[in-house]
């Protein structure tokens, strides 16, 4: 059972629009760049970055060098946020 603190952090981590966008991109496409989701999401590279750096720390996103790109994949927890947010989205 996670305390209210862990918690926090996964809720912070989706407190917006943007990072809501870039976990259901990252379901459709998994192992997608940092370049690719700019372009599939018309942002700045640099607030993609960000965002996504937001994600990780907050234990929704994994991400993995391979050479001078970083591939992108959803956490078990970003699996989760995901379904809550379709669901919560649908109710």
């Amino acid at each position: 059972m996670k305390n209210s603190k862990q918690l926090e952090r996964h809720f912070k981590g989706v407190a917006n629009h943007r990072r809501i966008d870039i976990l259901f991109l990252v379901k459709q496409a998994d192992g997608i760049t940092l370049e690719e989701i700019a372009g599939k999401l018309r942002s700045n590279f640099k607030t993609i970055s960000e965002h996504t750096r937001r994600l990780v720390q907050a234990g929704l996103l994994n991400k993995k060098y391979k050479g001078r790109n970083v591939t992108h994949s959803l956490s078990p927890y970003g699996q989760e946020f995901v379904r809550f947010i379709t669901t919560f989205s649908h109710s």
